[in-house]
Formats: structure tokens, sequence, C-alpha cells
């Protein structure tokens, strides 16, 4: 863990002996601390904003409400932390949540604008080269979170930017002349505000939802919010002794009211509670309580098809097992003789003895087998938050608000979820370059 500084350098305007100043704070007595920007959460976006932002003549402040620094980001990837993906950095346009392609297009001029090769070249020109996994995911080649962590706050200190740690901001409230932040052990003040608080997942990283709080009291909608990239938890899950087998690259289908709404094909894991793996993990973000997930062991084929298979193997050799048959499909036997129970057929039926109805009822639990979602994981396994700040009301070329000039919203706030793979992140990174660059052509700079 890395131990951040307990006495934080002193800023720009400390230095000039202009740190306490009239608050200008709406009911607030007590003198406060004025910054040219002020950027709530110092995990990656907040802190890769701040650095990106610093100039020599601006007071930069990030006030991180735990103790230490990037919490979450210390745990992302099991601790080796999946920092983005390899491939064209348009290909990252169809990983972010939303079937319309929306979260897609908002986030063009940040990806486009600060790829995924420009984050490699950033960590590399400071001595953290990386290394691609089998897939493209690309990690540290220490595979430790922590060293990218180091990164950012040796970068910060550098650069001069200033973060303050046990600050929990309590409200934010907005003027003419700025922003005006209540925070635990005192008042601070800015024409700038970033808000890069994450989402909900994680609470004890410090991810709370605070940055939605903040966001809505000054005037923004949030969209509905829920936990993503999480497992699925199955009614009566009837695989539950089978944890540990996964099936790659499986169909899998969503159903809301007999209605299919969405499709993916991805790695699919059995847990003991229900259903896991990259495929159901990206699929979670539509899924909700009561929905029918199918899924299809066999790859490429539908039922009737299936039938098919089953009535010419029965004719070439109907005196084989039904298990041997399906031993071809290449499915586990565990597997094979679970679905021959669920179906209600013998596990010692030969290919003659299959009836039609047995045939059909096979047919269909192996190529769309019906699982009744319970629930889905908390934010306490979930890696991002579905949902977030309403982009319509964010200017995604500078990812300043459309409402309140002089605030910005970065990272995870916004309703913007990634895919597994580092997407997440590469839009962390991608989202604090944006809105950095847009606050220094604010100061006059670029």
């Amino acid at each position: 863990m890395i131990e951040p500084d307990k006495q934080p350098r002193k800023g720009y305007k400390e230095e000039q002996g202009v740190d306490n100043q009239s608050t200008g704070c709406p009911g607030v007595d007590d003198q406060s601390t004025s910054c040219d920007l002020i950027l709530i959460g110092a995990g990656p976006s907040g802190l890769f904003c701040a650095l990106n932002s610093y100039q020599k003549d601006k007071r930069v402040l990030v006030l991180e409400k735990k103790e230490s620094p990037g919490r979450k980001l210390l745990i992302s990837g099991s601790g080796r932390c999946n920092l983005t993906h390899d491939g064209d950095i348009k290909a990252f346009l169809d990983q972010y949540g939303s079937q319309d392609g929306v979260q897609g297009r908002f986030l063009r001029p940040a990806l486009l604008g600060f790829d995924n090769k420009d984050l490699i070249s950033f960590f590399e020109a400071r001595g953290l080269s990386t290394v691609q996994a089998e897939g493209g995911k690309v990690f540290p080649r220490s595979l430790r979170s922590r060293d990218v962590l180091k990164v950012l706050v040796d970068e910060c200190r550098v650069c001069g930017v200033e973060v303050r740690y046990g600050q929990e901001v309590r409200s934010v409230l907005a003027s003419e002349e700025g922003f005006c932040l209540i925070a635990q052990d005192g008042v601070y003040q800015s024409p700038l505000l970033v808000i890069a608080t994450g989402g909900c997942s994680y609470p004890a990283t410090g991810s709370t939802g605070d940055g939605h709080r903040f966001a809505r009291d000054l005037g923004h909608n949030i969209t509905e919010l829920g936990a993503a990239l999480t497992p699925v938890y199955i009614k009566g899950h009837p695989f539950s002794d089978l944890s540990g087998i996964s099936f790659p690259n499986m169909e899998i289908y969503l159903y809301r009211n007999n209605k299919k709404i969405n499709e993916i094909q991805g790695d699919l894991l059995f847990t003991h509670q229900g259903l896991s793996g990259p495929g159901i993990l990206d699929l979670s973000r539509y899924i909700r309580p009561d929905d029918v997930l199918k899924l299809s062991f066999v790859k490429g084929m539908k039922r009737e098809e299936l039938e098919g298979w089953l009535q010419s193997k029965a004719d070439k050799d109907g005196a084989r097992g039904m298990k041997s048959f399906l031993g071809e499909l290449c499915l586990p036997p565990r597997l094979i003789k679970r679905i021959l129970e669920i179906s209600k057929i013998p596990l010692d039926i030969k290919g003659a003895q299959m009836t039609r109805e047995m045939r059909f009822i096979l047919a269909e639990n192996l190529t769309g087998f019906p699982a009744v979602v319970e629930c889905l994981g908390g934010y306490d396994i979930a890696m991002v938050t579905r949902g977030g700040v309403d982009l319509r009301e964010v200017n995604h070329k500078t990812l300043e608000s459309r409402l309140i000039k002089g605030l910005y919203l970065v990272g995870e706030v916004l309703d913007v979820d990634g895919n597994t793979g580092g997407y997440n992140l590469q839009a962390a990174f991608s989202t604090g370059v944006l809105a950095a660059r847009s606050i220094r052509k604010s100061w006059g700079y670029d």
C-alpha cells in the first residue's frame, strides 16, 4: 500500500501567503482555502485530470475522503490492474454500455484524443512498462496495481498538485463566483470543480455515490443506478454442484416478459450460486431480477438443427448410448448427466429409444437452457456502476456541464460503463485528460 504524504506540500497560493480568504459561501462564516481548481476524488480519473491540468501559476487541489489514494485502483484486475486493451481505439467505441451506442459516441472525443497507445506511452515514459495478455488485455509488466498508482501519485507531486487526504466533501454549493465545498476539516472554494468520485461499486474503497449526490444537488439528472460487471444469481440454480466448469464463447440470450432484449457471446462460468465469467459480467448491465437467460451449450446450432443431428445419429447407430452421442459435442460429462436428468431422460437410454418428445426437450435444453435470474451481485462485488450523470447534460467535447459553467464530470460518475478488458480504466484516464485540456484552455493555455 502506498503511504500518502502526511503533510501535503504547500500549494501555489499557500506559498504566496494567500491560503485563507473570505469564503463567499452562503451561510458559511469560517475562512476558506481558495484554489484555481478543485477535484473531488483521488482515483485514476481525478489524479490524471489533476496532473494534466496543472500549470505553474495555478493552484490545483485534490480532495480525497480516504486516508490514501486510489483504493479501488489497487484492487482492480485482482490487484494486477488491467490498464487498457490492445487494438484500434475506434473498436473501443462499441465496448460501452448502451445498446444504441450513445455511450460510445459520447466517449469518442475523449478516447480518440487520448487513446490506448497514449496511455501506454505515458506509463512507459515514467519507467512502468506494460505487457499484453492473451485476449488483448494490457497490464503493467510488474502485474501490480500499486506500481500504476505510484506513478500517478509521484507525477502529481512532481507537477505540484496538492492532494489532501481524509477530506470527505459533505456538500457542494454553486454561485456566480464558483464553487464552495464544505469538507470534513474545512471549507474550500474555486471557480472550477471536477467531480471524479467514481460510482457506487466497492464502497469500502470510498466509491459510495457521493458524486451523484453532488451532481444532483447542482441540478443534474442521474440515470438509474445499478451494479454492473457483476455475477448473476439464479433461482433454484441447477448447476451449483458443477461450480468451476467454464464454457468459452457461449451464446447467451436475455429475455424479459418472453421477449428477447439482448444477446452476447462470451465466456461463462458456473458458480455455486449462479453464473459469472466475462460474458455474463458484460451482459449484467442489462439484466434485472426475474429476467430469463437462455444458455446455448452447443455452438452454432439451433434447436431444430440439434434435433435433426440427434435423429440422424440414432438412425445410423441406434444401439449406442445417448451420453456417447452428446460426448461428440465436446460437452463436459457432468453437464451431460445433469441435462439428461433435468430433461427427465434415463441416463442409460439408447439412441433408438429416444422419442420425438425427448429429442425436442433435450435439444431445447442444450441450445437454450432457461435460467431465471433471482438477483445480481451487489455493489460490494460489482466492478463498475451502471448509470450516472445524464450524458445529455454534459458537453462530450469538453466534459463540462451544460448546466453549470466551470463544473466538469469525469470517469465513472458519468453514465458510462464499459465491458471487462481494461475499457473502464481507459475511459477514466481519457476523460480525465479531455477535461484537463478544456480547463487549461479556459486558463489561456494550449
